[in-house]
């Protein structure tokens, strides 16, 4: 990266990093609070999550290998001490039928390759809770159309209503993270 620095490259990373390095920094904080009455160190190793380190190459790999066979991959799943998920999906041909919104968790997504179009905000129409924190509803009043393409990026505050339509294909990494907003 020394060698292709830009200030695109920057900008494009620079949201990412700043909202998981917010999620996991409340959580730890939250952690090393709870432990504060063991003894000298403990609080340290127990907010220390393990951390996973993804090679581009890796990721590289992940990808060519979902636009073979679209799908999933889970790369980080939401686990004590680690607030949230990070998945890679490849889809071809595929419109949501329905907007869906959740109380517990926000969304950011990254287009690795391709394109997809996502519907954003507005107010939902004949919505539904399908379980706790989670609805669908089949239209959002005022909603905002936002075509994305490879390298960009949009963050999905929870609460938001959302849909995801993919005219070809499309490859993206999913950060959702998870807790209670604090004021």
């Amino acid at each position: 990266m020394a060698n292709n620095t830009s200030r695109r490259n920057f900008l494009r990373t620079a949201p990412a990093a700043a909202a998981a390095t917010l999620a996991l920094t409340d959580s730890l904080a939250f952690a090393a609070q709870a432990q504060s009455s063991a003894g000298p160190g403990d609080d340290v190793a127990a907010s220390a999550s393990p951390f996973q380190f993804f090679p581009a190459k890796d990721l590289d790999a992940d990808a060519k290998s979902l636009q073979a066979a679209p799908g999933n991959k889970n790369l980080v799943n939401q686990a004590p001490g680690i607030p949230c998920a990070i998945a890679m999906t490849t889809e071809t041909h595929h419109s949501a039928p329905e907007f869906e919104w959740h109380a517990g968790r926000d969304h950011i997504i990254q287009i690795v390759d391709g394109s997809t179009l996502y519907e954003v905000g507005g107010t939902p129409k004949n919505g539904r809770n399908i379980r706790p924190g989670e609805w669908l509803a089949p239209a959002s009043d005022g909603s905002k159309s936002i075509l994305m393409g490879k390298g960009d990026m949009l963050v999905i505050p929870r609460g938001m209503p959302h849909r995801r339509a993919t005219a070809d294909s499309v490859t993206f990494l999913l950060l959702s993270t998870y807790g209670k907003m604090t004021a």
